[in-house]
């Protein structure tokens, strides 16, 4: 009986809480700026579209680096996304906001429920003054009680919190995908600058080769009487010059190899059998395709998490300014108490008549910290202004890159074939100068310059081919090609997450594949719902 009156009493008081928050439902509102997608003036065309080099066909470039024909460079992409640890690094803050993103979708909930049982047992000294003889100086007190603290968002609060967090979650993923983008373009430049480094070394072991037959020649020379010392010690200057590049190109192919490494998230030891002794510059390609300038507010990640990072903060202005207004509670106790002495001869606490119970409406409101508050609001305004600013800049800044590497490699390209017929006629030169001076038609001077032009030619040719692709990996990172690759994919690799599942309950949050580009009101609404 006691335990019916008792629930009964309990259900009238989760009722009361029920109809206050319910009729205070259709008085809230929402307050602080509704985010508008910031505005940025960006051309219809690039500078060099009428160029024939340059396909301004719609592409996203998911797999960009395929267009160099490199089997060894694709290994290298592939392993550097599956292994690289700044990557995973990115894919941990992914979880981590999806994290937050709870922890602000839970604030809507009452915040303080929480359960409180205790059982004291007292016994008082018999020679106190202030006992009453024959008084049972020995009992027990027992409590159980619930407690609820709701602070209704009647301003929107939460709500707007739910949206920071919510960008800021979408933020993560664009940061993710602005390092996948960094990955795969510092893979490709470090590969193309070593194997440019091994081409060079190459032209430097093959001119040593000419220049020791030309010291050999000249030795002979002196040798019969033919000329003087002079000849000899020419060549061998020469020889020497070329030899003095050795090491520093030997050097930065090792270096190049360990940055190679890195990337891939392994030793330095172990890229040597991914990578192989040496091979060539990875081939230039007839031409880019680029799309329009327009793609890049879609494509760039960089562009995209400006555009989420000022959404987070516009949504912190409402968060600020809900503090000018009252807040709203609703609070309620439910409990059992009683207190039971050494002579009863049972427990209480389950009795009707120990039921209590507490709850009702309140509000708090800061009304000597208007100062304060506003102040705190223009700060978060101010803060959201500087991000929209932040946005034209980076929009601005992307258009530059495109466009430098654009130019940068139309403009290569084009020195290429200028430079392949330099070297060969300073190939023919040198040939030339040489037999003349067998015969003693030329003096060692005019071999010595012919040489000297070969090295030289042989050197800029070999640059600008590692400089022609160096600018296709700055145009399509610029672009902003390579993230799509993460779509269908995990962020973080599985063995990562079943050493967090053991450590954390994770719940859904570690299954999660995540395309924010795609993602409709229903998929927005159910990945609020996990992260909760």
């Amino acid at each position: 009986m006691s335990e019916t009156i008792c629930l009964k009493r309990g259900a009238g008081i989760v009722r009361l809480v029920l109809v206050c928050a319910i009729a205070s439902l259709p008085a809230c509102t929402t307050i602080g700026p509704e985010f508008e997608k910031p505005e940025s003036t960006v051309s219809d065309q690039w500078n060099e579209s009428s160029d024939p080099m340059v396909n301004t066909e719609s592409a996203e470039n998911k797999t960009w680096w395929l267009v160099f024909e490199d089997p060894i460079l694709n290994e290298l992409v592939s392993l550097a996304y599956r292994q690289n640890l700044s990557l995973q690094i990115a894919g941990l803050r992914i979880l981590e906001a999806r994290a937050q993103l709870g922890i602000a979708v839970g604030r809507n909930f009452p915040q303080v429920q929480q359960g409180l049982g205790s059982a004291v047992y007292s016994s008082s000294s018999e020679n106190a003054a202030a006992n009453i003889p024959g008084a049972d100086l020995s009992f027990a007190n027992y409590d159980l009680s619930f407690d609820a603290n709701w602070e209704l968002d009647f301003w929107g609060k939460f709500r707007r919190g739910i949206e920071s967090a919510d960008a800021s979650f979408l933020a993560s993923v664009a940061d993710y995908d602005d390092a996948l983008v960094t990955l795969t373009a510092e893979v490709a430049r470090a590969y193309a600058a070593m194997r440019t480094s091994e081409e060079r070394l190459r032209i430097s072991l093959e001119n040593v080769d000419i220049q020791e037959q030309a010291v050999k020649i000249a030795e002979a020379r002196f040798k019969f009487g033919s000329t003087t010392e002079l000849d000899t010690k020419q060549a061998q200057t020469l020889l020497f010059s070329t030899l003095s590049t050795i090491p520093e190109l030997q050097a930065n192919i090792r270096q190049f190899r360990n940055a190679i490494a890195v990337l891939l998230g392994i030793t330095p030891g172990l890229v040597d059998a991914i990578i192989g002794e040496t091979g060539p510059i990875p081939t230039v390609p007839d031409s880019v395709t680029v799309g329009i300038p327009t793609e890049l507010l879609r494509r760039r990640p960089d562009i995209r998490r400006a555009e989420l990072d000022a959404a987070a903060q516009s949504a912190l202005i409402g968060v600020a300014r809900s503090d000018l207004y009252p807040s709203f509670v609703l609070f309620g106790t439910i409990g059992l108490a009683s207190s039971t002495s050494s002579r009863a001869k049972s427990s209480t606490l389950l009795d009707s008549d120990s039921v209590y119970f507490s709850g009702g409406p309140g509000f708090s409101w800061n009304l000597f910290n208007y100062g304060r508050i506003r102040n705190e609001v223009r700060v978060q305004d101010a803060r959201f202004q500087q991000l929209l600013v932040n946005y034209q800049n980076t929009v601005l800044l992307a258009l530059q890159e495109a466009e430098d590497a654009m130019i940068g490699f139309i403009r290569t390209r084009e020195q290429l074939g200028y430079l392949k017929n330099g070297v060969a006629a300073a190939q023919r030169a040198v040939d030339i100068a040489l037999l003349q001076y067998q015969e003693g038609a030329a003096d060692y001077t005019r071999v010595l310059n012919t040489q000297e032009a070969l090295f030289r030619e042989q050197e800029r040719e070999v640059t600008s081919r590692g400089l022609a692709v160096a600018n296709v990996v700055a145009l399509y990172k610029a672009l902003g090609g390579g993230w799509q690759v993460r779509i269908g994919n995990e962020i973080i690799p599985a063995e990562t997450r079943d050493e967090m599942a053991k450590r954390t309950n994770w719940g859904q949050l570690l299954k999660t594949r995540t395309d924010p580009a795609q993602e409709s009101e229903e998929l927005k609404k159910e990945r609020r719902r996990v992260a909760w």
